[in-house]
């Protein structure tokens, strides 16, 4: 069922039921949030609505939201904890909102300055479990002997190599053009927010990828996708994903084997290899550092072995 991105009935006074309306347009058609994006945050909004109309004892207007205090949008947090959400989804709740007075303020609608003071609630951060290089390699090497076509097993190991040697995100590798391949020594990648970098290609990468194209037997036209599925439409994430839940149970890995955990994998194998962070959020195309550090996962031991092999003051002792 496709996500509710309808614009009626949000439980507001017209004038505020109005402006969230328009916002969640502004952020359909002139942001180009995804249908699923839009859909939350109305949720998001309707959660807000709901709460201030039994808060204020009647439904909230654009009069109200400007009046509205530190105190009123913490009571609000603090109901939709109560409520069982998490932190993260308690996070997403406060950027919804104050996107929305963010809107209001632009347009001359109203204007309130205690969302802002407003902190967001910490959200523990999920260490990633990469595989071992022993399960990522056999992992590649088992698609091939799952149940299925020829060429869709030169599909399945095509790709996930590519998220394993190339550190690619599912979507970067889906989004791959028939016009790429045959993959040079690099090839150009855009990532999220439009970011691009240059991805340095293994020869075994490119073996895998001309593999597939040779075993594929429907027409791939230059502009169209690289990777397809049985009906000869672009391939769905999903099923990438079911492919690797069959790998999971081949090889009696732990649920946290995705083919997400592939990318991790790369980015870990490179840094306990002695790669510096810098150079692997750069292959990553990850904006942040931080976001590199926690993405990045390698024994202590392992550390104190490239330390001791890379430094300088190391080496001299």
């Amino acid at each position: 069922m496709p996500p509710d991105t309808s614009l009626a009935g949000l439980p507001a006074a017209a004038d505020a039921a109005t402006a969230a309306d328009d916002f969640l347009a502004s952020l359909a058609n002139e942001r180009h949030y995804s249908p699923h994006t839009v859909a939350a945050y109305r949720r998001d909004l309707e959660a807000f609505f709901g709460f201030a109309q039994g808060h204020l004892g009647a439904p909230l207007g654009l009069a109200d939201a400007e009046a509205l205090a530190v105190s009123d949008f913490r009571s609000y947090l603090s109901q939709r904890r109560r409520d069982g959400i998490s932190s993260a989804s308690l996070g997403r709740a406060l950027s919804a909102l104050r996107s929305f007075f963010r809107y209001l303020e632009k347009n001359d609608l109203a204007s309130n300055q205690a969302i802002r003071l407003v902190k967001r609630p910490k959200v523990p951060h999920a260490v990633p479990k990469p595989l071992s290089t022993e399960a990522a390699m056999a992992s590649l090497d088992t698609v091939e002997t799952l149940d299925i076509a020829p060429w869709v097993a030169a599909r399945d190991t095509a790709i996930l190599t590519l998220l394993y040697g190339c550190g690619l995100r599912i979507s970067e590798a889906l989004g791959l053009q028939r016009g790429n391949a045959p993959l040079c020594d690099a090839m150009r990648i855009v990532g999220k927010g439009k970011k691009e970098r240059v991805v340095p290609v293994l020869p075994i990468v490119a073996d895998a990828v001309d593999a597939y194209v040779a075993l594929c037997p429907f027409e791939l036209p230059a502009d169209g996708p690289l990777f397809i599925g049985v009906r000869g439409k672009r391939l769905n994430a999903g099923v990438v994903q079911r492919q690797m839940r069959h790998v999971r149970m081949a090889l009696g890995l732990p649920d946290t084997a995705t083919p997400h955990a592939l990318r991790h994998s790369f980015a870990t194998h490179l840094l306990s290899s002695g790669g510096d962070l810098r150079s692997i959020q750069e292959l990553l195309g990850h904006a942040s550092l931080s976001t590199t550090q926690r993405y990045t996962e390698v024994d202590t031991d392992q550390l104190q072995r490239v330390y001791r092999a890379a430094h300088p003051r190391a080496k001299a002792g």
